[in-house]
């Protein structure tokens, strides 16, 4: 567990390998070419958040990088049309807010609920026409408007600037999971869900990519059938996908790292800026020396919608806690149990990643800017493995 816990999250080092190879290689341009061609460059998204420009958010913190990772749930395409009909429009299955610090020692993953009430912008629609701004579910923000009304509904919702995002779909999640030849979670129990088609044993296992897929989408067929839950799930495995391609085998090997590279850029729609192998590199390099335990997953703070128990909205003033400090490039820290405790000790019960008074793991940032210790809020990192 120590020497684990020493690794660092080498993505630059990864790609800047990958670059080297290509370089040096006879072929090596095609292979580098063939990589950044992969990446689709989102430019009508590009185009919408310029026409908003003025109302965006101000980046606070020059350095710190704010990534929003958006899993699409489109049939389009070839390998997604067997999870269902393509109706025409799609919707975000699964939205990750990754705020990468200034310094960069702390990478802060938040997912942010499909079901949760927020106010919608007025966007842009995908068949071109001007929609209305509009109170309903967040993941409604991608239907109606793709990926920059989305953009636009999370700086409204949270202050916090967007410097760049990523979609991917089914067929790339898919791809990138078997292009590391799994990626190995521990079950507490047994899972038989036909509607998710998966049937795994109790214990350690190793999801290939189908596996996988079916493991972070399920919800109503396993454990409370709670959104909370499923996004848990999600974060465990996004940890543990971490973990793999950290290893030693994948990112020093090229014969493994090219396909990995070629899974990765193939399934990804990006802002222009990021639409090349020297842009992801720009993005990643300075990520090596981040060791596993500052990567860090959680849940934004939500309840019940007061009006609707199926749907979510947040728990103030606990969420513009966390996002006051992302903005601000404070750090966030996360713990499994973080539940407030009474006088005589015991715990008083809290909503879903509502954050407790606890000390951080300070350093010069957090003396110098904030006077009290950080919040803890519930969560875990990518050094944490329940099999262990």
């Amino acid at each position: 567990m120590a020497r684990r816990r020493r690794r660092r999250w080498t993505h630059g080092t990864a790609l800047g390998v990958a670059v080297c190879v290509a370089a040096a290689a006879g072929t090596g341009w095609a292979l580098y070419a063939k990589l950044s061609a992969n990446i689709t460059p989102d430019e009508r998204a590009a185009a919408e958040l310029a026409r908003y420009e003025r109302e965006r958010p101000t980046a606070l913190v020059r350095g710190a990088q704010n990534i929003l990772l958006i899993g699409s749930d489109t049939r389009a395409g070839d390998g997604n049309r067997e999870y269902g009909r393509d109706l025409g429009s799609e919707r975000s299955d699964t939205t990750i807010l990754l705020h990468l610090a200034a310094d960069r020692r702390d990478a802060t993953a938040v997912s942010l609920p499909r079901d949760l009430m927020v106010d919608i912008p007025g966007c842009r629609r995908q068949d071109g026409g001007q929609g209305a701004p509009v109170f309903a579910m967040f993941n409604h923000a991608f239907q109606l408007g793709g990926s920059a009304c989305t953009v636009r509904t999370v700086e409204k919702l949270t202050g916090i600037r967007v410097d760049h995002h990523m979609v991917v779909d089914f067929s790339g999640f898919k791809d990138m999971v078997d292009a590391v030849d799994g990626v190995r979670v521990c079950l507490k129990e047994p899972i038989d869900d036909k509607a998710a088609r998966l049937k795994l044993p109790a214990g350690p296992v190793t999801l290939d990519g189908e596996q996988a897929l079916g493991f972070v989408r399920a919800r109503e067929s396993l454990g409370d059938g709670s959104d909370t839950e499923r996004m848990e799930r999600q974060q465990r495995f996004l940890g543990a996908l971490v973990d793999k391609v950290q290893s030693d085998d994948v990112l020093l090997n090229p014969v493994k790292l090219y396909p990995v590279l070629d899974a990765a850029t193939s399934s990804l729609t990006t802002d222009p800026e990021l639409a090349s192998l020297r842009g992801l590199y720009q993005l990643v390099r300075g990520l090596r020396d981040i060791p596993t335990e500052h990567v860090q997953f959680l849940t934004v703070p939500r309840e019940s919608y007061v009006y609707d128990s199926n749907r979510d909205q947040l728990v103030e003033p606990e969420a513009e806690r966390l996002f006051a400090r992302l903005r601000s490039d404070q750090p966030v820290v996360v713990a499994r149990d973080t539940a407030p405790r009474s006088p005589d000790g015991g715990p008083s019960g809290s909503p879903s990643g509502s954050p407790s008074g606890a000390p951080s793991r300070g350093g010069p940032q957090e003396s110098a800017q904030s006077p009290s210790p950080a919040p803890t809020f519930r969560g875990s990192t990518a050094a944490e493995h329940a099999c262990e």
